[in-house]
C-alpha cells in the first residue's frame, strides 16, 4: 500500500514513521507543499492521500490519482476535498474530527484578549522604547456580551472561558440543546439578534454551503455598534468585502482573524501568475492585503491548532484513521 503525505514537515515524518511501522507492506512517501492539479502527479500510484486544509483535492487532483482509495485530510473541516467527486469513485475520506478544542477556544480568547487591551501594539511600542499609554486604553471582558455562532465542541470551550471572565453569553445554532444552554450559562438567539446585541462575536461553525459568507453585506450593517469579531473557523464564514466596509464605516471597531477568505493564494502569491488564478481570487487577495494593514486587525497565519499536543493527537489520529482502512473498517469516516 503506497500511502502519499502532503503539507508534511521534518517532524511530522518521524513521527509518522515511526506509528506507521506497525502496518505491513507500507510505502510512504512525504511533501513539503499541498497538493493540487499541478504536482498531483507525483502521487499517481497511491493507494492512500493524507492532506492538511491548504491542499485542494478536486477533480483535476482525483484524475491524476488513479489507483487512490481512501484520503485522511488532518484536520476537523474538509471543505478543501471535493466530497461528491470521492462518492462518485468511491473513494472513502476521513478526518481527524476531536483534536484541538481546548486549542482553538485558547488562541481564541489570545485573540479577544490581543485585541481587547491592544497587546500587540503595546508589545511593539515597548521594543521602541515607547513606554507611553497614549492610544492603548482597553476595555473589560467582565459584563460584555459574547456572541458564539456555532457552540459545538470549540465552541462549548469558548462559552467555558467566557464564564471564567464573568461574560454574558449568547448563541446562535440551528439545533438548540436546552439542556447544554442551562448547565453552561448561556443564551440561545436568532442570528440577527446575536448581530445586533453582541460587543465581540465569535465564530466556530464549519465551512458548509449554508455558513459561506454568513456574515456579508446584507447583514453587515446590523451588527452592534463598537462590535469586535473573531474568527478562528474558516475564513469564507466573513465575505471580506464586508468585514472591510464594517471596519471603514466603524460599525465594527476591530477584528482578530486566525483565517482569511482565500489565506492559500495570499500564502503563496506566485499563485498569482497562474491560470487557475481568476479575478475573484484577485479581489479577494488585494482585500486581503487591506486587512493585514488595518491598524485595528490582528492577524495570525492560521495557529489556532498549532500546539505540541494537539499535533500529537492530529497524527495519532491519522494513523488510527490509516489502520483502520488497512483492516477494512475505516473510523472518522465523512463520505456517507
Amino acid at each position: 500500500m503506497k500511502i502519499s503525505f502532503f503539507e508534511s514537515n521534518r517532524d511530522n515524518e518521524i513521527y509518522l514513521k515511526s506509528g506507521l511501522k506497525k502496518i505491513r507492506g507500507v510505502n510512504v512517501e512525504f511533501f513539503k507543499t499541498p497538493i493540487n492539479s499541478l504536482n498531483a502527479i507525483k502521487a499517481k500510484n497511491s493507494d492512500v492521500l493524507v492532506v492538511f486544509v491548504d491542499s485542494c483535492v478536486d477533480k483535476e487532483v482525483l484524475d491524476k490519482m488513479p489507483n487512490l482509495n481512501h484520503i485522511v485530510t488532518m484536520s476537523t473541516g474538509y471543505d478543501h476535498i471535493d466530497i461528491n467527486e470521492c462518492k462518485k469513485r468511491k473513494i472513502s475520506v476521513s478526518n481527524v474530527p476531536h483534536y484541538g478544542e481546548n486549542t482553538v477556544a485558547e488562541h481564541t480568547f489570545g485573540l479577544i484578549l490581543s485585541i481587547s487591551r491592544k497587546i500587540p501594539v503595546a508589545v511593539e511600542r515597548t521594543k521602541k522604547d515607547d513606554f507611553s499609554l497614549e492610544g492603548l486604553e482597553g476595555f473589560d471582558l467582565r459584563g460584555k456580551t459574547l456572541g458564539v455562532i456555532g457552540p459545538g465542541s470549540i465552541g462549548q470551550r469558548v462559552i467555558k472561558i467566557a464564564k471564567g471572565f464573568e461574560m454574558e453569553v449568547i448563541a446562535f445554532a440551528k439545533t438548540k440543546d436546552v439542556k447544554l444552554s442551562k448547565e453552561l450559562g448561556f443564551k440561545y438567539v436568532d442570528f440577527d439578534s446575536l448581530l445586533m446585541n453582541s460587543d465581540i462575536i465569535t465564530i466556530h461553525v464549519p465551512l458548509l454551503p449554508s455558513t459561506r459568507g454568513m456574515i456579508n453585506m446584507s447583514n453587515i450593517r446590523k451588527i452592534k455598534k463598537g462590535c469586535f469579531i473573531i474568527n478562528a473557523a474558516r475564513g469564507e464564514i466573513i465575505d471580506t468585502t464586508a468585514l472591510l466596509y464594517g471596519l471603514e464605516k466603524k460599525i465594527i471597531s476591530g477584528a482578530a482573524l486566525d483565517v482569511l477568505e482565500g489565506e492559500e493564494d495570499i500564502k503563496d502569491e506566485m499563485q498569482m501568475f497562474s491560470e487557475e488564478f481568476n479575478k475573484e481570487d484577485m479581489k479577494i487577495f488585494m482585500e486581503n492585503h487591506r486587512l493585514l494593514k488595518e491598524k485595528n486587525v490582528i492577524v495570525t497565519p492560521h495557529m489556532a491548532f498549532f500546539t505540541r499536543e494537539a499535533i500529537h493527537r492530529i497524527l495519532d489520529t491519522t494513523i488510527e484513521n490509516i489502520l483502520s482502512f488497512k483492516k477494512g473498517r475505516i473510523v472518522n469516516r465523512v463520505d456517507k
